[in-house]
């Protein structure tokens, strides 16, 4: 008796000991990994399936966490504000004016060769006041007129060249019952860049190039419009939506982007805005489309253009050699020949770079001479022109506003931004990182899938890496950023599923599916709320090695309330699979997930739910 007591004794000791020792180097491996890991903050889900895939692929030695964050320079001063911003972020709605108050905390990279690479026309555009140099573009995209060439010749009618003949192909088109012009008014990049577009000459113009460093370092005052230069471009746009023959039913609703482009496809529209890859699609659809160029008053033509994104570092890589010295090499990646072309996906964009070498396609020919003629223009893009550029271009097509009238609307409510500060949804006393750990995950991941899990009532959850934006902050988070932890886009997908339906979800998820998201590295794991699964790395790849439940592995005939979080398109393999029963919750993730802080729902605690055996 005794000698089996002393035997208890001596097993719980070690198993004290051993416990020690796990969560020791538990603690000591997260540790190391937060380290040595290197965040890059995407601006949305188009640069995460292919292009971060490939960035990693070069750098197989950098443990990179990809994530996909939010297109709004706001999402980052909250995360600057509280201590987290990341080490690499990217930016596609973007300028100096909004990201001044960025500026102290990123890196001046204008020393860098990679900054040297970048031509000096466009370098301008991100250089500040003091000569520093916080943002690089990659590759651009080409903004314009695209035509139906396939409906100019039908009908002889010739291709616009300037603008009159623009105006007299819109007449022509008209007369015969087809729509010259049209476009998706009701989105603000339309109405910004049409606006800017037709009069880009005005805003490139010796007053305007003052204005506009003016207006992009402000120096904390808040800059109006010029007078001489915009009453001008908006004198030009009234004419513009005369002689288009735009009027308020082209900014209804219903006049959204896939409609319009049906419209355009079927020849009952001849020419639409929007950019140069549409054109090669268009002609592998077989219609016989060409991109033209903004044509000015003055008889100039040009070609707005604006990049994929931007890149910026931040400043604190410089607080550790080691660290920015691989921030540099995943900046060079991004920026290389190699990787513009996975990104662009191979169609057609400008290059940026002196060292990079993108080849037009033949429909896209008319390009060149612009681009020889360095009449290209990257647009005035803050969250201001945005969202008064819709306004103002909105109200100019109703008719409620004249040329003058439109002016003085947009410098007033330029000179007097709104506050776009909401009151605060909820104030979290704890943060956590997301940072991925091969012991147990990403906490704040973790944290916000058990949530999700009491949102939906469900025995478990599967997310995708990419569903959550970045750590949870000990911070108070207003509507806006409680809407943004969730990536947009996503929805929920509930059945009830066996155990062996369960583990083969899993592996779906894990390993990758035909017509599914495989993960590329650690960081693009899927995140489980209710089961935890184990998991071998070899070579780049992920095999499931076993599902459990409570520590116990679960059994085939075991029901589970399963709710799955995914893209349509990613979700498609599992939908096919009749046997799963996956049906589709009604509204998107980031939406429910909204109502339940709202509603005074709380954020749940994180656990271990994954754990990465590397071979």
């Amino acid at each position: 008796m005794k000698k089996s007591l002393f035997k208890r004794i001596i097993s719980a000791v070690i198993a004290a000991v051993m416990t020690v020792t796990l969560f020791s180097g538990c603690n000591s491996a997260n540790g190391n990994e937060e380290k040595e890991t290197i965040s890059v903050f995407l601006w949305g889900m188009a640069t995460y399936s292919k292009y971060a895939p490939y960035i990693q692929s070069q750098l197989p030695d950098v443990n990179i966490q990809f994530v996909v964050g939010n297109n709004d320079l706001d999402f980052y001063k909250f995360m600057n504000e509280n201590g987290n911003l990341p080490d690499i972020i990217t930016q596609r709605r973007f300028a100096l004016h909004d990201a001044a108050g960025l500026k102290d905390s990123l890196m001046d990279l204008s020393n860098t060769e990679q900054a040297g690479a970048v031509y000096e026309s466009y370098l301008k555009s991100f250089t500040n006041a003091d000569g520093s140099i916080n943002w690089l573009p990659v590759c651009g995209t080409a903004d314009g007129i695209v035509a139906n060439k396939g409906l100019f010749e039908k009908y002889n009618i010739p291709l616009p060249t300037d603008y009159d003949s623009f105006v007299s192909a819109c007449k022509a088109f008209e007369e015969l019952g087809i729509c010259g012009f049209l476009s998706d008014f009701i989105y603000d990049y339309t109405c910004m860049e049409v606006l800017q577009g037709f009069s880009i000459p005005e805003i490139t113009s010796m007053e305007g190039g003052m204005w506009r460093s003016s207006y992009e370092d402000p120096a904390g005052e808040e800059v109006g419009l010029d007078d001489k230069v915009w009453s001008v471009v908006f004198e030009n746009m009234e004419r513009f939506i005369k002689d288009a023959n735009l009027g308020p039913a082209d900014v209804e609703d219903k006049m959204d982007y896939g409609p319009i482009l049906e419209m355009f496809k079927t020849g009952q529209v001849a020419m639409i805005r929007d950019v140069g890859n549409v054109v090669v699609g268009l002609n592998n659809e077989g219609i016989d489309a060409c991109f033209l160029p903004y044509f000015s008053q003055n008889g100039e033509q040009w070609m707005l253009t604006y990049p994929e994104f931007q890149i910026a570092l931040n400043k604190d890589l410089e607080k550790d050699a080691s660290r920015k010295e691989k921030a540099l090499r995943v900046l060079e990646v991004m920026l290389s020949e190699e990787a513009q072309k996975v990104l662009s996906n191979n169609e057609d964009v400008i290059t940026y770079n002196k060292n990079v070498n993108l080849e037009l396609s033949p429909c896209l020919e008319s390009l060149k001479p612009l681009i020889e003629q360095n009449h290209l223009y990257i647009r005035i893009a803050s969250n201001d022109f945005f969202s008064i550029s819709k306004d103002v271009v909105q109200k100019m097509i109703r008719g409620e506003y004249n040329a003058k009238q439109a002016y003085e609307a947009f410098d007033s409510q330029l000179r007097h931004p709104k506050d776009n500060q909401s009151e605060t949804l909820m104030t979290l006393e704890k943060g956590y990182s997301n940072v991925f750990s091969v012991n147990g995950g990403s906490k704040s991941y973790s944290a916000m899938a058990n949530t999700a899990r009491n949102i939906y009532e469900s025995d478990v959850v599967i997310a995708p890496g990419f569903s959550f934006s970045g750590s949870v902050m000990a911070a108070d988070y207003t509507e806006k950023r409680v809407t943004t932890m969730v990536l947009h886009g996503l929805f929920a997908y509930r059945s009830e599923l066996s155990g062996a339906q369960l583990k083969e979800v899993v592996r779906g998820y894990v390993e990758g599916v035909e017509g599914g998201f495989k993960p590329f590295n650690r960081g693009s794991l899927p995140v489980f709320s209710g089961i935890s699964v184990q998991v071998e790395e070899k070579n780049g790849a992920y095999t499931v090695l076993d599902v459990l439940k409570d520590g116990k592995s679960i059994g085939d005939d075991e029901k589970f309330m399963t709710v799955c979080f995914n893209f349509g398109s990613y979700m498609t393999p599992f939908l096919a699979n009749e046997s799963l029963g996956f049906a589709r919750e009604e509204l998107m993730v980031k939406l429910v997930w909204t109502k339940y802080f709202k509603d005074g729902g709380a954020l749940a605690e994180p656990n271990n739910y994954i754990t990465v055996k590397v071979s």
